[in-house]
């Protein structure tokens, strides 16, 4: 038995649907229910669909869970049930006007996903419709809108709903993605290999990496990435990586991911293990990825370049000679250039003389 979805999807009938959407009701009012009265009115319900095929969706299905719930007596329970179903709709309502705003149905499936993650009242699509509302105009593109939308989610955060600043990440890590992958798809780079080759030979990727790993030791470790690990970054942190420590091509164009970024830190980290060396790649990943260590900055920004300074502090004992000044000041000026900091020693300069 099939099921037709608001969009027009059929899916198989699910029972336990109906089961969940009747024990949250009365979780909401604090009563309790047993297993088998709430079987009960799932197999009335189930029982309405058999006898009316022409009925067989979505709506129609809640609309006959209010009525089995109020003829059963639990009309508290039903209120609350009429009250998130109003509430579910004024979210997709809002929702719907985003991706038509910005004119970019993928944006859906983020929009709907934070909507389920997220529900108390202060994080609603409703709040973040009406703040982008302000900030949209006709005729914007799509790039524009949703910028527009990751500036709006931004603009919501405030100490009592901190959890804007999750969303906006999420919508921005989903704006990242796309424009690498449509970079991708235009350079022909459909494995992390190719990838890796490409930007090696552009100048952007360390020669190391590839004369340490053969190819199916490179495609083996791409396998460990998990991009849903980017929900643990906040847009400051997520900003942040995608502005100075991801690649950019020469165009200034972002070419690595995030998580690939991770994995580059890490096939660069592990490359002196002389045993399991992917077993380390995988283990310094995963460390990395679940933002349990974090690195120096050089070693997030050169590892897996071809400027591989991994260090950030530096010392050096300045010469008394004009020569040997000048060559601290040019070692100095090359440690910054990739990130490092670094300490000069004059007690050995003399005064005068």
């Amino acid at each position: 038995m099939n099921i037709t979805k608001r969009n027009g999807e059929v899916e198989v009938y699910n029972n336990e649907k109906i089961s969940i959407a009747i024990k949250k009701s009365f979780i909401s009012t604090g009563k309790d229910i047993s297993d088998s009265e709430i079987a009960g009115m799932v197999s009335e319900v189930e029982q309405f669909i058999k006898e009316n095929p022409e009925l067989r969706t979505v709506e129609d299905i809640q609309n006959r869970v209010e009525k089995c719930l109020m003829a059963h007596g639990h009309y508290d329970e039903a209120k609350n049930y009429i009250l998130f179903r109003y509430q579910r709709n004024e979210q997709r309502q809002a929702i719907n006007y985003i991706v038509w705003t910005a004119d970019d149905r993928e944006l859906a499936d983020v929009l709907h996903s934070v909507a389920r993650e997220y529900r108390e009242r202060s994080y609603s699509m409703v709040t973040l419709q009406e703040k982008f509302s302000s900030f949209t105009k006709p005729g914007m593109s799509q790039k524009d809108s949703i910028d527009a939308l990751i500036k709006a989610a931004v603009e919501l955060t405030t100490p009592e709903a901190p959890a804007w600043e999750m969303i906006s990440a999420r919508i921005l890590s989903y704006r990242s993605e796309k424009k690498i992958t449509r970079l991708e798809e235009e350079l022909g780079l459909k494995t992390f290999y190719r990838k890796v080759k490409y930007m090696t030979e552009e100048g952007l990727y360390g020669d190391y990496i590839l004369q340490n790993y053969s190819e199916e030791e490179i495609n083996e470790a791409a396998t460990f990435i998990d991009p849903e690990r980017n929900k643990l970054l906040n847009y400051s942190g997520l900003d942040l990586l995608l502005k100075r420590y991801v690649i950019k091509n020469y165009s200034g164009k972002v070419i690595e991911r995030v998580q690939e970024m991770f994995l580059g830190i890490a096939l660069h980290l592990a490359m002196p293990e002389k045993e399991d060396r992917l077993m380390w790649v995988r283990r310094i990943y995963d460390l990395l990825s679940k933002l349990e260590v974090t690195m120096a900055t050089p070693t997030l920004s050169n590892s897996r370049k071809p400027s591989h300074q991994l260090s950030s502090c530096f010392i050096d004992t300045v010469p008394d000679s004009l020569d040997g000044i000048y060559r601290s000041l040019d070692n100095f000026s090359q440690v910054s250039k990739f990130g490092g900091g670094m300490g000069m020693y004059f007690g050995k300069v003399r005064a005068t003389g």
